[in-house]
């Protein structure tokens, strides 16, 4: 692994399954990610795209911006422009920035970039523990929520619906950029 984060993604990934007291085997059945993938990320040996550690986190019921914070480290009330946790897709080029200062706190707010052609899926177990909801901010963003395709500009902003596979594609020749805000659902 070349950069820090990586590094940091991969132990900190190996300690939320550990916490958790799941064994690979049940991490994989829960997330749909194999018990070898799995293996090679808590080693850093191979580098996570934005589709697995949605999988997986969303296995261990955290929010890919819980992992992304936990990994550089943060649980601060303040979080400077220049030290908010980024990570890029090494497959895609999605861009992720996680802006909330506290990692689980009772809102979390994550600026995406979507390079042009890309499409960024995840499964339903991802939306189970929270409400989302995505503003456009910049180009066009097309979501798919299970069976329903909306297609948002800038300015617009959509709440989710109940728990559905969802896939954020950039159908344009533009980034698009957008803010996801999640909240926890009650238990």
């Amino acid at each position: 692994m070349s950069d820090p984060l990586s590094a940091s993604l991969a132990a900190t990934l190996h300690a939320a399954r550990v916490e958790r007291d799941l064994s690979v085997t049940v991490l994989a059945e829960r997330s749909g990610v194999s018990r070898a993938m799995i293996g090679k990320i808590e080693r850093g040996e191979a580098q996570p795209t934005a589709v697995l550690l949605g999988r997986l986190s969303g296995a261990l019921g955290m929010t890919l911006s819980e992992l992304v914070a936990r990994a550089e480290g943060g649980d601060r009330r303040l979080v400077r422009a220049a030290d908010q946790p980024r990570w890029t897709d090494p497959a895609s080029g999605y861009r992720r920035r996680a802006i909330s200062p506290t990692i689980g706190g009772p809102l979390e707010l994550v600026e995406v970039e979507l390079p042009p052609g890309a499409e960024i899926p995840f499964p339903a177990e991802t939306y189970t523990f929270r409400h989302q909801q995505i503003w456009v901010l910049e180009g066009h963003l097309r979501f798919r929520e299970g069976e329903v395709e909306h297609e948002l500009d800038a300015g617009d902003c959509l709440q989710l619906g109940p728990p559905a596979p969802c896939a954020f594609v950039n159908p344009t020749g533009e980034t698009c950029r957008y803010l996801v805000a999640h909240t926890r659902r009650h238990a």
